[in-house]
């Protein structure tokens, strides 16, 4: 890493979730840097998850792209940019600006979204710009502006701890916004009245907080939220001053929900009756009730009917915009909100103006003295990469992401890519499968290089300010587009000294022309100084020029951005779930796991982050994994007509019978095949365009191997040809898990991964088919494999530490044949806090010793008294150890 020559405090954000987390940054001398939480931060108060706290771990170099690459040779920047501009322009003359696409990303910062949004759609014509939030919030966007007349998030963090009821729908909030999960854990803890209900088809970690689990089946949450509003009808809790005076359509929405029929709705949600009747009970007799929707909701093909049959229920009821009320979208990336607010979507213009609205394309062409103004919504993500197939885009720029992974479908998309004339890729690793498909590869900056804006769930824009320099000739995404667009012919609409320019632009375009008539306005800030910028205090927008700062909801007294600013009532039926048929029987649920982030390019790189889950799973429950003879550890083949998937079983009660989940994170840089949106399928809800990625009919089948094993090496293995590989990083170098058939030769895969001069030592079991072979050089240990008949069971951790283990002395080299730690080394298990590093064989000690509790467990171990995400882990840990305490009594009372 290239560090400054000061080491002050750097004040930034975390570039994870949506959740916005202030993070403080101190260089060391030593060229590491130390993180902590922000305490002055309103979105975290200084808290942080594992995966924030582990930042200071991610940023080397080892796999950084460091320079412009011209077909897969190192170029200079003049060189690059002119081969990108000339390509681009080209493509527009003989093609039509149409032939021409941006795809960007929610890792990018405010700045570098604006330039390219008014690239594209004010000087190339076309509003061929989409961005990967496409595959996270597109629905939500839909749902807001289908409901309010614009993609507004009425409510703050601060109602989900003044709530007296807290409905999450489809958010695995333990795990995928750990910092906002303890804000609740915590004020329920203070608030004894206080709720919870979880809606989502899993038991996830979440639902340790949970006074109620509502387990539906997928896809079905229009079913049950019509329900809720008919409920509510029926009841006699129904806010009618508020729908008289604020909304349009209810009684069409109520007729589309239809009577509330609660055996019928508890047919088609798969619901019990009597949970049914209490969830919609808790609902009517609580005003304070916040519902949060994420994933499980949106990444569906009827996602947008989705948040508009909960935003009615909202509306119905007049809760939104008080404290401890109201819809909320919890975000999934770092800036798709800032994305929204530029127009980064194919289907919106800047400042949160409509594209189909001639007055607002009026606006901004206006404001930018732009020679053109897109006139129509441009291609969505997945129809973006289907005319690149297709050949109507000649010329695409991706930007901070990876398709080929992310995208569904994905074998298309990379088939797509392979064909396409001409690929440009801005991004900092080599360790992203889409480099391999760029004609011009372009260094971008990283997290703790990069300088500008980010924006929250809750509407807070706060700063993304550097720490390091950017190494080689990385250089930041705006700086790359504004030179491109100056080759084209456009240097004075983007002639931009930094990012505080572009902010104050920005800025200045939210409230040109506005008058109220607009929500988002940040104009207080179109004439900051590039000093005010640097020392920026995150705040919430809106904030108009003239007004002072101030924390804001929308919508308590209408208000709405809609033509007669009434709300929307969106009349929405439940659509048949797709018919599983008996080739591909089970549903497909793909998301997050908690210390991996997106495909793992950043989170990937660190040790601690993959000490929990260390390679890809597919989660079944026990009765499906019994009909299908899958047993724990197997290895599973997820397919369906798009592609498959190879993954290792996790058998649970925590899963739905019937469907499967697998995670999101895996690619060919850690899996030999562990791509799982190469298995879902392209299909998108028809109003946002996201894709269903929550819901794809597969099947599963037992991946049968000769023989299975586990490694950890000293240095990363390449060139891996076996069945199955997993890999991963550990403190001191890799681990691995490997199958394989019997014509494999195990001794020379081992001689090629361990290097040819290391000193070998083996044991062989011929009769069990067991084989464990080490190797040193020196007296340093270069490797060791575990082999067998089945999958190893050996002590992963154990083995992992083995690789920070002091030298080893000759005498002691057949004990680390043994598989398991010496007496004198107690084996913690596998890791259950990643903070802390502490294993589930410490803290079922430390339940021994009377460590009963999770609190008490955290004071004993640490675990669980970081980032929080692991203690409903450390819950099932205590909760197994008592139950087999009482079964020992019990079995000792019969005796």
């Amino acid at each position: 890493m290239t560090a400054f020559t000061n080491t002050k405090t750097v004040k930034t954000t975390c570039p994870y979730c949506g959740v916005g987390c202030g993070v403080l940054a101190t260089p060391q001398p030593d060229g590491s840097v130390d993180i902590k939480g922000d305490p002055d931060h309103p979105a975290n108060f200084g808290r942080l998850c594992s995966k924030g706290s582990s930042l200071g771990e991610t940023l080397s170099l080892d796999d950084r792209i460091l320079h412009p690459q011209i077909g897969g040779k190192r170029a200079d920047w003049p060189a690059a940019l002119d081969l990108v501009a000339e390509r681009f322009s080209n493509a527009i003359r003989d093609h039509g600006p149409d032939s021409v696409a941006f795809y960007v990303s929610g890792q990018i910062l405010t700045e570098d979204y604006y330039v390219a949004n008014k690239l594209m759609k004010g000087f190339i014509g076309s509003a061929n710009i989409d961005t990967n939030s496409r595959l996270c919030m597109a629905s939500s966007v839909a749902g807001h502006r289908r409901a309010f007349g614009s993609d507004t998030v009425p409510g703050t963090y601060e109602d989900l701890e003044s709530c007296d009821l807290l409905v999450l729908v489809g958010s695995n909030l333990a795990w995928c916004h750990p910092v906002l999960f303890q804000r609740v854990e915590a004020a329920k803890a203070e608030n004894p009245h206080m709720r919870v209900v979880v809606v989502d088809p899993r038991e996830t970690a979440t639902c340790a907080i949970a006074d109620l689990h509502l387990a539906l089946k997928p896809d079905t949450d229009v079913a049950l939220f019509n329900g809720l509003l008919a409920f509510l009808a029926d009841t006699d809790s129904l806010d009618r001053s508020y729908i008289e005076l604020h909304t349009n359509g209810f009684e069409a929405a109520l007729a589309a929900a239809g009577p509330c029929e609660i055996n019928r709705i508890a047919d088609e949600t798969g619901l019990s009756p009597r949970d049914l009747a209490t969830f919609y009970t808790m609902v009517a007799r609580t005003p304070k009730t916040v519902t949060v929707y994420s994933q499980g909701v949106n990444q569906s093909v009827n996602g947008t009917d989705k948040v508009n049959a909960i935003i009615n229920t909202h509306l119905a009821t007049g809760r939104i915009g008080c404290p401890g009320m109201g819809p909320f979208s919890a975000t999934g990336q770092p800036n798709a909100m800032g994305g929204r607010e530029v127009g980064g979507l194919a289907n919106m213009l800047a400042a949160h103006m409509a594209i189909e609205n001639p007055d607002h394309r009026a606006i901004v062409q206006s404001f930018w003295n732009s020679p053109v103004i897109a006139e129509r919504q441009g291609l969505k993500a997945v129809d973006m990469f289907e005319a690149v197939g297709d050949g109507r885009i000649k010329a695409i720029w991706i930007m901070s992401t990876n398709p080929v992974d992310s995208l569904p479908d994905a074998d298309g998309v990379a088939s797509a890519l392979e064909a396409c004339p001409f690929v440009v890729v801005s991004d900092v690793s080599h360790a992203v499968d889409t480099v391999a498909y760029a004609d011009v590869l372009l260094p971008a900056a990283a997290w703790g290089e990069k300088d500008g804006t980010v924006t929250n769930s809750e509407r807070r824009v706060s700063r993304q300010t550097p720490f390091q320099l950017p190494p080689g000739d990385a250089r930041p995404d705006w700086w790359q587009i504004c030179e491109v667009a100056r080759r084209m012919g456009f240097e004075d609409a983007f002639d931009y000294d930094g990012p505080s320019a572009i902010f104050r632009e920005h800025a200045g375009l939210s409230g040109y022309r506005n008058d109220g008539a607009r929500d988002f306005d940040i104009s207080a800030y179109s004439d900051l100084s590039g000093g005010d910028f640097d020392t920026m205090q995150p705040f919430q927008w809106p904030q108009r020029d003239g007004e002072g700062r101030k924390t804001t909801r929308f919508f308590s007294a209408g208000g709405f951005y809609t033509a007669d600013r009434k709300a929307s009532f969106v009349a929405v039926t439940q659509t048949v779930p797709t018919v599983l048929g008996r080739r591909y029987p089970f549903v497909l649920n793909t998301g997050r796991i908690r210390d991996q982030w997106h495909t793992m390019t950043r989170s990937g790189k660190t040790p601690r982050l993959s000490s929990h889950i260390a390679e890809p799973f597919v989660e079944l429950h026990p009765e499906d994994a019994a009909a299908t003879g899958i047993a724990v550890a197997d290895l599973v083949e997820v397919k369906s007509p798009h592609g498959s998937a190879i993954v290792r079983a996790q058998v649970s009660e925590r899963a739905r019978k019937g469907s499967v989940f697998v995670p999101m994170h895996w690619t060919d840089q850690f899996a030999s095949k562990g791509r799982v949106d190469a298995v879902v399928g392209s299909e998108v809800d028809p109003v946002s365009g996201q894709p269903g990625s929550k819901f794809t009919p597969v099947s599963l089948q037992k991946l049968s191997c000769d023989w299975y094993g586990f490694a950890v090496l000293r240095e990363k293995p390449a060139g891996l040809q076996t069945c199955y590989w997993a890999l991963a990083p550990a403190h001191g170098g890799w681990r691995l898990e490997l199958a394989g058939k019997a014509e494999d030769d195990i001794i020379g895969l081992v001689q090629s991964l361990i290097g040819k001069d290391a000193e070998l030592l083996s044991f062989e079991d011929a009769s069990l088919g067991l084989r464990r072979v080490a190797g040193w050089v020196g007296d340093t240990l270069a490797g060791v494999f575990f082999f067998g008949p089945e999958p190893v069971s050996v002590s992963r951790q154990w083995a992992c530490e083995l690789l920070a283990a002091p030298a080893t002395k000759h005498e002691d080299r057949l004990a680390v044949l043994a598989g398991r730690p010496p007496a004198d080394m107690p084996d913690k298990g596998a890791i259950v806090c990643s903070c802390f590093q502490v294993g589930c064989h410490e803290i079922a000690a430390a339940a021994e010793k009377g460590a009963t509790t999770v609190k008490a467990v955290g004071a004993c171990l640490k675990a669980g008294t970081n980032c929080g995400s692991c203690r409903s882990e450390i819950q099932s840990i205590l909760d197994q150890s008592f139950k087999e305490t009482s079964d020992e009594a019990q079995i000792a009372r019969v005796g």
